[in-house]
C-alpha cells in the first residue's frame, strides 16, 4: 500500500515543535481571576452550593470513574474524526501536488494510517474540531444560564460529556485510540492538567513523562487508583463556575464564559499533550 501522505517531519522540525509545546507548558503557570475563583476553599463552595448542584457534581465524579473503566456512554465514534483527517489530508495533497489522495490507500484508511500523518494535518484537524466544540459550549452555557439552578444542574453532565468528547477527538487526531483504558486515563490527566494550579500542572507533567515508558507505566496506573482525588480540583473549579452561572440575567454571561473557557482549556491541553507524545514517539523512532 502506498504511503498515504509522502511526507514526514525532519528531526529538527520535530524538536522545534517540541520546544514550542514545552514553552506552552511553562506559560500555564499564569492563571486569570476566573480560574483563581475555582481554587477557593471547597468548604465555602460546599456551604453555598444548592443540593441539586452538589448531587450533579457527585454524579460527575461517578461518571468519570465509569469512563475510566469502560468508556460507557461517552465514547466517541472513531470514524467521524478519521474522516476529518482523511479530508484534511486530501486537501493537503491537492495543495502540495495538484493530485488527489491515492484511493487504494483511502480504502484501507484507519487509525494506523492517521498516526503516520504529518503534524500539520493533525494540527489543522484538531483546531477545526476545537473551534466547533468551543462555539457549541459557548451557546450551551448561555442557554443554561437563563433558567437558574435547574437548567444549570442540567448543564453539568452536558459539559462533562463535551469535555470528554473533545479530548477523545484530540486523541484520535494524533493517532491514539481512546477506546483503550490507558488513553482514557491520559484523558482524565489532561482534564486535571487543565484545571490545576502551577504545582498541580507540574505534578501532572511529571507523571505523563512516564506514560509511554513500559517499565514505569505501572507507577502511573497505580497513581490513578484514587481517581476521585485526581479530579477534586476539577470539581472545585467546576462548582464555582456553575454557582456563578445561577445569578439571574448575569448567568447568561457567566454561563457562556464558563463553558467556553472549560472546553477551550481542556481541548488545548489535550491537543498539546497528545501532540507532545506523538513527537516524542517519532523522535524515538528516528533514533532506532
Amino acid at each position: 500500500m502506498k504511503q498515504v501522505v509522502p511526507y514526514r517531519e525532519s528531526q529538527d522540525l520535530l524538536r522545534h515543535e517540541l520546544n514550542t509545546i514545552e514553552a506552552w507548558e511553562k506559560e500555564q503557570k499564569d492563571i486569570f481571576f476566573w480560574e483563581k475563583i475555582g481554587r477557593w476553599p471547597f468548604m465555602l463552595l460546599d456551604r453555598l452550593t444548592p443540593k441539586i448542584i452538589k448531587d450533579k457534581l457527585e454524579q460527575l465524579l461517578n461518571e468519570l470513574g465509569s469512563f475510566i473503566q469502560n468508556g460507557g456512554k461517552y465514547l466517541v465514534k472513531e470514524e467521524t474524526v478519521l474522516n476529518k483527517l482523511k479530508q484534511t489530508a486530501r486537501e493537503h495533497i491537492t495543495r502540495q501536488n495538484g493530485t488527489d489522495l491515492d484511493h487504494s490507500s483511502e480504502s484501507a484508511w484507519g487509525l494506523k494510517q492517521s498516526a503516520e500523518l504529518p503534524l500539520t494535518i493533525m494540527d489543522q484537524t484538531a483546531d477545526e474540531i476545537i473551534s466547533g466544540r468551543v462555539t457549541f459550549a459557548t451557546a450551551q452555557g448561555a442557554t443554561t444560564g437563563i433558567g437558574g439552578v435547574f437548567t444549570v444542574a442540567a448543564d453539568i453532565p452536558i459539559l462533562l460529556g463535551l469535555s470528554l468528547k473533545v479530548l477523545q477527538e484530540m486523541a484520535l487526531c494524533y493517532g491514539f485510540n481512546p477506546d483503550d483504558k490507558q488513553e482514557r486515563i491520559f484523558i482524565i490527566k489532561c482534564m486535571q492538567f487543565a484545571s490545576s494550579d502551577i504545582v498541580g500542572k507540574k505534578a501532572v507533567l511529571e507523571e505523563l513523562a512516564l506514560f509511554d515508558d513500559p517499565s514505569r507505566q505501572a507507577q502511573v496506573f497505580s497513581q490513578m487508583q484514587g481517581w476521585r482525588e485526581v479530579v477534586n480540583t476539577y470539581r472545585d473549579q467546576f462548582g464555582w463556575k456553575k454557582l456563578l452561572q445561577m445569578v439571574p440575567i448575569a448567568g447568561i454571561l457567566f454561563g457562556s464564559i464558563a463553558n467556553r473557557s472549560a472546553i477551550r482549556d481542556v481541548a488545548e491541553a489535550g491537543k498539546m499533550l497528545y501532540k507532545k507524545r506523538r513527537i516524542l514517539m517519532r523522535l524515538a523512532e528516528a533514533k532506532n
